[in-house]
């Protein structure tokens, strides 16, 4: 039993300190709602940052859980399983990579980005490509592979040294372009800088970065953890620019709350890797699958897809009708929107929306992110209008 009165200090006493104190202890959920333990009803307009797709306690997403550790939960990866190769076939087509590509599963979007990571080392065409290039303000997790591409030097400091041959250039075509020669073996990119934000990267900088990165033999990685699987009215960010990666990380929305992760690998990029070369004990197994199967043909039979699109146009126009003075930029694309501030007060915002009943997240001091359940609908939204207006007119 949690003890509603002393559940924090039980969090200190116990919980390393790498985290920071919570702002709740959650309970339940149920759609596009969670309950804290004292019975507290909040909109989750954060969908634990991204991940869940289908919000809490989706039946689909229960049925399949429920029904796979009845059968086989795990088994190593020294067998296969059938909702393992389903899941694999479903990225493939989903992602457009088809039977050129492959697909390596992980835990979690850091172990995907350092699958990348060691995709990137196997290509250093006869030694001569030893650099990496990640964008400044970019994050790509916080294991030592993906804090070395990570372009928060806060971050790193107390870590390094950190992975050698890594460079973080300027989100700009100059800096790319000038960047970009036969030395890189490959760039990573967020499609969208979620954690800096949401901030969106120029106009044609991922085509350009597709082209340099042919031009000169680099790989092409982009980091959708946090953009894809329907989050912004596409399968994934990078299908509208355009261009075909030659990977993609991804993670979060896959399973919907179950932790997976994934590296999906496009034509050649897919032939670099060979048995021995990388593994994971619990990547790829029959529950994490299986609840990534669910999650996937739930967004495609209920379209979900189409449905993002709508929420990021309905909470645009949401916003821009509240003409609040405070926010001065709405960032981002379908239901995963950023807003920038005049001043440095989203702390204070979120914290108040919170004691409202809504939960929302400060990336940095200056910007709003929202990316609610790809289930929210009208309801949802005029949840969120009623308590975001009333917050933004107090903290006028």
């Amino acid at each position: 039993m949690i003890d509603t009165d002393n559940w924090r200090e039980r969090f200190s006493d116990s919980m390393m300190g790498s985290l920071a104190a919570p702002m709740a202890m959650l309970q339940r959920g149920e759609g596009a709602h969670v309950w804290d333990v004292d019975g507290t009803r909040y909109l989750d307009f954060l969908a634990g940052i991204a991940v869940n797709a289908l919000g809490h306690a989706h039946p689909v997403l229960v049925e399949a859980v429920s029904n796979q550790v009845a059968t086989l939960a795990h088994v190593s990866n020294y067998f296969a399983s059938p909702p393992q190769l389903e899941l694999a076939e479903r990225l493939l087509r989903i992602t457009g990579a088809g039977s050129e590509g492959r697909v390596f599963f992980c835990n979690s979007g850091a172990e995907a980005i350092e699958a990348g990571i060691k995709l990137a080392r196997l290509n250093r065409g006869g030694g001569e490509r030893t650099r990496i290039l990640s964008l400044v303000n970019s994050f790509h997790g916080r294991t030592m592979g993906s804090l070395s591409l990570t372009g928060k030097p806060a971050l790193r400091e107390a870590f390094e040294p950190l992975l050698p041959g890594v460079e973080h250039i300027p989100s700009t075509i100059e800096a790319l372009e000038a960047a970009m020669d036969g030395t890189v073996s490959a760039i990573f990119i967020e499609p969208i800088k979620g954690e800096a934000g949401v901030l969106d990267l120029p106009d044609g900088f991922l085509k350009r970065a597709r082209e340099l990165a042919t031009e000169h033999g680099a790989l092409l990685i982009l980091d959708e953890i946090q953009t894809g699987i329907g989050r912004t009215g596409t399968w994934f960010a990078f299908q509208q620019h355009g261009i075909v990666p030659d990977a993609i990380a991804l993670a979060k929305g896959i399973a919907g709350g179950v932790p997976i992760g994934a590296l999906v690998t496009f034509g050649w990029a897919s032939e670099l890797f060979q048995p021995g070369q990388h593994g994971t004990t619990f990547g790829g197994n029959p529950l994490a699958t299986a609840a990534g199967n669910a999650v996937l043909g739930e967004i495609e039979r209920a379209g979900l897809i189409e449905n993002a699109a709508h929420l990021g146009e309905r909470l645009r126009s949401i916003i821009e009708a509240m003409g609040s003075p405070l926010i001065t930029e709405i960032r981002g694309q379908g239901a995963l929107v950023g807003l920038g501030l005049s001043k440095p007060v989203a702390g204070e915002i979120v914290a108040a929306a919170f004691a409202n009943g809504l939960i929302i997240n400060a990336p940095n001091a200056s910007s709003i992110r929202i990316a609610p359940p790809l289930i929210s609908g009208e309801a949802e939204l005029e949840e969120f209008r009623q308590i975001f207006a009333a917050v933004l007119e107090a903290q006028s």
